[in-house]
């Protein structure tokens, strides 16, 4: 069947599915959202605290590091409190992914080469089998292996995609498929170039990021365009967004990254102009008000909120509920692009809140009603 508007299609590059914990990553499942905790993971309670926010923030799988046996030791109860998989991050201590694994993590974050022998590779592997967990594969351009950086004379992708391999290959000698890889760097370029040739090289699914990209803003912009060109390209089964700033926040901007794409839907989308001398209320403060006051939404929807009738009217036609601005402090409101009712300046924000939410409970019923229907046509 064509697509009704094809220039929207995303073909996603055809690898296979592991399952992380319950969830499933690769194939055709949904691309999933990750974050890491950056509570000491020793302070069981502040993490399963921070586990929280970034649950409700959409979370699918959270990574925790475990550098300890202090630490792997709380890992057990804060995976116990989870409600998503947790995945143990573990750099060099091939022990401490023996008492993650046994602890409950769904999956073990490590570079097989960092952790010593292959025998003690085998004994992480026997320890993943036994408990049922993946293992993601993190080769990282700011720890590359110093024979790799020696042949190539710098990171570069030929260099991230070969450690990558050689990794690949140490799980494969131990019978061992259950695995995603990752070859991130900070540079957007070198990260990009390693994921596409990486891409054509296996089938196994494929983690994204783009590593220390920076605070907020400017980690943001970086990560919207390195993750966002990969992901149009197809490539990219699950992410991270790597920010300073708190992980419920790289949550955010990693379904913010989805939803541009059209590859996820979660919660209110909000189309909104920059705001000019036109505007018949103030846009952006409604705006900075309206996101905190529907994060709480999770039924995916769509509000536009555009300050004058140059663009308003189109815009509020092709989403769930609009708002353009008008004269004297009444605005007009628009329901399934539809002009509706209008609405005064004092009573505006409640009221688009209050509409979001009506909204949103109607879809919620109507997919309920859906599931009972298929349930009694059974």
């Amino acid at each position: 069947m064509n697509a009704i508007r094809p220039w929207r299609t995303v073909m996603r590059r055809q690898s296979r599915q592991i399952m992380v914990g319950n969830v499933p990553v690769g194939g055709d499942a949904p691309i999933t959202v990750q974050t890491m905790t950056n509570t000491p993971t020793e302070d069981a309670v502040a993490t399963i605290d921070q586990i929280r926010r970034c649950e409700e923030a959409g979370a699918d799988i959270i990574r925790v590091s475990c550098p300890t046996e202090e630490a792997t030791a709380s890992f057990r109860k804060i995976a116990k409190a989870s409600r998503v998989p947790l995945v143990a991050d573990i750099h060099f201590h091939y022990k401490r992914a023996l008492e993650a694994a046994d602890a409950g993590a769904a999956c073990l974050r490590i570079n097989p080469g960092n952790i010593g022998s292959s025998e003690r590779v085998a004994e992480v592997v026997r320890a993943a089998k036994a408990n049922g967990c993946a293992i993601r594969i993190g080769v990282n351009a700011g720890s590359l292996e110093k024979d790799l950086l020696e042949k190539y004379g710098e990171p570069c992708p030929e260099a991230l995609i070969e450690s990558a391999l050689d990794h690949i290959k140490l799980l494969q000698d131990h019978d061992f498929h259950e695995y995603k890889v990752a070859v991130k760097a900070s540079d957007v370029f070198l990260a990009v170039a390693a994921y596409q040739g990486l891409a054509e090289a296996v089938d196994c699914p494929l983690h994204l990021g783009i590593t220390e990209a920076g605070g907020l803003i400017g980690g943001t912009v970086k990560s919207s365009i390195g993750i966002g060109s990969l992901l149009w390209a197809g490539i990219g089964d699950t992410i991270r967004v790597s920010l300073s700033a708190e992980p419920e926040q790289e949550v955010k901007v990693g379904f913010e990254i989805l939803k541009a794409l059209g590859l996820r839907t979660r919660g209110v989308r909000i189309v909104s102009c920059p705001s000019c001398s036109r505007q018949g209320f103030d846009v952006i403060r409604t705006v900075e008000a309206l996101e905190k006051r529907l994060e709480h939404i999770k039924t995916p929807m769509s509000l536009s909120v555009l300050g004058c009738v140059v663009n308003g009217p189109g815009e509020a036609r092709e989403t769930d509920i609009g708002l353009t601005g008008g004269g004297k402090g009444k605005h007009m409101v628009y329901l399934s692009g539809v002009t509706d009712h209008h609405v005064e300046d004092a009573a505006m924000l409640d009221h688009l809140v209050a509409l979001v939410e009506k909204k949103a409970a109607e879809i919620e019923d109507g997919m309920s009603d859906a599931g009972e229907a298929t349930e009694a046509a059974e």
